[in-house]
């Protein structure tokens, strides 16, 4: 049996384990939601004690919390944002009530708890931790600064830094032409740092998409209280708290000029999901080039070959798969999923309220951290590592009937047609077959049909 101590709460007595630093309300939580047995994430969490402190600091600018309360309440958050596991506090199913109360709860309890044995007189978990707030502003705020400071000091730095190493890879490789390929078939050449390049340019893109959504995802929710309307905040609170944030975090926070926009829906999360979507569909794009590229080394393309990182099969000795890219991928499904759930949770804003912030607010950053990781994985172990297999290319290049197409404005269609069907079925170099059913000579031929020319006209 494990020992417990009683607490109380507006409903009543409720027995909480003895060492707990939450209180009655964070144990109904326990109780009524054992769903999923995930907890919110360690990045909400921190976000949410940030906040917190934040919002102490501000009440204490505008006279609205006394000093003594107040610095007890900031050492608290201090004390548990310094915690390697501050998750163990925060024990709330992440399927809770949809505004998030009981996570808003745990953390008022939490830190009044903490705060109570600093200040030698009791903190009261809403009378003076959630002074000035409520749940349906804090956590749609701790949305977006969680979400922020992810975007802002993780995911794009880790995209930018992919670039780099794609740009470096490109041009390490700017010697080799590739066959190009449509449909998967045989095209005209490519160079093969213009296929990376490419990769690049989509990536560029993102980021663009990224920096774009960065002003919305901070601005922020507090301030506005239960509806909107701010009762039982300062009149100066939003702005004094968005300086206070911006002071512990570095990131330009700003209050919302419209407050029931930002508690009644998450649009903005949905946009961010969006643009996080589309990286995802770029990364797999480049996962799954990769993979074609590397398939083989003997039956497939291998056209490169990416590092050997793991044994790649349990019964094939000497098999080697193309495992990061695999991961990315699947990486990328999951945040192509949890966009569908961030959809459906950000239409579910009832009047002045939107009722699935905790599920958004996990996916969410489920999916920028797996973005983040992913850009760093595929960059560092699989694109800046592979080799070239230069006779791989080389040889079906040379051979590749689809050259033929250069002789278009010479020969006309019908012709080149005719010559590329012959080359196919003789299985002979195009270029051969060219010159015997041609009156072009070959050195012309040779200059016409140069791949490596092709690719840079």
């Amino acid at each position: 049996m494990t020992a417990t101590r009683t607490e109380r709460d507006s409903m009543g007595e409720l027995q909480v384990p003895e060492n707990a630093l939450y209180g009655a309300q964070t144990q109904r939580a326990i109780q009524n939601f054992p769903v999923s047995g995930q907890r919110m994430p360690e990045a909400f969490i921190r976000s949410l004690i940030t906040v917190k402190k934040a919002a102490a600091q501000a009440n204490m600018k505008l006279n609205a919390l006394d000093s003594n309360r107040g610095q007890a309440i900031v050492k608290a958050c201090d004390e548990l944002l310094s915690l390697e596991d501050i998750v163990q506090h925060f024990p709330v199913d992440i399927f809770q009530t949809g505004s998030g109360t009981s996570t808003n709860m745990n953390a008022n309890e939490v830190i009044a708890n903490l705060a109570s044995g600093y200040a030698d007189e009791e903190v009261h978990p809403n009378d003076h931790v959630n002074y000035g707030q409520s749940s349906n502003d804090v956590i749609p705020t701790t949305i977006h600064v969680s979400a922020a400071m992810a975007l802002t000091n993780e995911l794009i730095p880790a995209v930018e830094s992919l670039i780099g190493i794609i740009e470096v890879k490109a041009k390490s490789v700017s010697q080799y032409s590739k066959t190009g390929r449509t449909h998967l078939m045989d095209a005209m050449p490519v160079g093969m740092d213009q296929s990376l390049l490419a990769w690049a340019a989509q990536l560029k893109q993102q980021v663009k998409t990224l920096r774009a959504v960065q002003p919305a995802i901070q601005t922020l929710a507090q301030g506005g209280t239960a509806v909107g309307t701010g009762v039982n905040a300062h009149p100066e609170f939003a702005v004094s708290f968005s300086d206070s944030l911006n002071a512990i975090t570095d990131v330009g926070f700003k209050p919302a000029d419209n407050f029931f926009a930002l508690i009644g829906s998450q649009d903005t999360a949905v946009t961010l999901s969006g643009a996080t979507k589309s990286l995802a569909v770029t990364l797999m794009k480049i996962a799954n080039d990769l993979r074609w590229m590397n398939s083989g080394p003997l039956a497939g393309l291998g056209e490169i070959a990416l590092p050997a990182l793991q044994p790649g099969s349990s019964i094939m000795p000497g098999k080697v798969n193309p495992v990061i890219p695999e991961a990315v991928a699947m990486a990328c499904a999951q945040v192509i999923g949890n966009d569908a759930a961030i959809t459906v949770g950000g239409q579910s804003g009832n009047f002045e309220l939107n009722v699935m912030l905790p599920m958004i607010a996990n996916n969410l950053l489920s999916s920028l951290s797996l973005m983040t990781n992913s850009a760093k994985l595929i960059g560092e172990q699989a694109i800046e590592g592979f080799t070239v297999n230069k006779d791989n290319i080389e040889t079906p290049l040379y051979r590749n009937p689809v050259l033929v197409t250069a002789l278009n404005p010479v020969i006309g269609y019908e012709k080149a047609a005719e010559i590329a069907k012959a080359a196919y079925k003789e299985n002979k170099p195009v270029i051969d077959v060219a010159e015997a059913m041609t009156d072009i000579p070959r050195d012309e031929l040779e200059t016409l049909l140069d791949p490596r020319a092709l690719t840079r006209l």
